[in-house]
C-alpha cells in the first residue's frame, strides 16, 4: 500500500510541471480581434458583434479564467427592449480552466447567463505567436435558428 501511495504520489509530482508548462501557454491577457459565426448550412458568414467587437480574456497561473465580450456600438439602454437588445451583445462567464490536447474547457461557475453556471463550455484552441484562436463545437442557435459555431481570435495583450 505504501508503494503504491508512492508510486501515485511521484506520478502526480511528475505531471504537475507538464500541466504548468501546458497552462503557461494561455496564461495572461487576451484582447479581442475578432467574433465570427459560421454557418453549417453553408451561409455566409457574420461577425455577431459587429466589426469591431470589444473584450478580452484572462487566464490565471492558477487557472482560473474571466471573459467578457461586447458587440460595437453598445449604448446605455432606457428602456425595456434596449436591456433586452443590451443582454443580446454581450457574453461574460468565468470558471475554474483545464487544458486537455488541442481543447480549452471551462468549469462555468459565473456567468451572464444563468443557463451555463454549473456546464463546461469547451473551444478548440490554437495558439499562433501572439495570437489564440477559440472555435466552439457546432450547436443551434437560439437567437438564428440554425447550427453555427463561433471562432474568435485574440491578441495577448503585452
Amino acid at each position: 500500500m505504501i508503494k503504491l501511495l508512492a508510486v501515485l504520489c511521484g506520478l502526480f509530482v511528475a505531471a504537475t510541471p507538464a500541466l504548468a508548462q501546458e497552462r503557461a501557454q494561455v496564461v495572461g491577457t487576451w484582447k479581442l480581434v475578432s467574433f465570427v459565426n459560421e454557418f453549417q448550412d453553408g451561409s455566409e458568414k457574420r461577425p455577431m458583434y459587429g466589426n469591431n467587437p470589444t473584450g478580452y480574456i484572462i487566464c490565471t497561473a492558477e487557472g482560473r479564467m474571466m471573459t467578457i465580450v461586447e458587440a460595437e456600438g453598445r449604448k446605455a439602454p432606457q428602456t425595456d427592449e434596449e436591456r433586452a437588445a443590451a443582454f443580446r451583445s454581450l457574453i461574460a462567464y468565468t470558471g475554474i480552466y483545464r487544458l486537455e490536447g488541442d481543447k480549452f474547457t471551462t468549469k462555468v461557475d459565473v456567468s451572464w447567463t444563468p443557463a451555463w453556471v454549473g456546464t463546461e463550455q469547451t473551444r478548440s484552441f490554437k495558439i499562433d505567436g501572439d495570437r489564440l484562436l477559440l472555435i466552439t463545437p457546432w450547436v443551434m442557435s437560439p437567437n438564428l435558428g440554425k447550427m453555427s459555431r463561433a471562432t474568435s481570435t485574440w491578441e495577448r495583450v503585452k
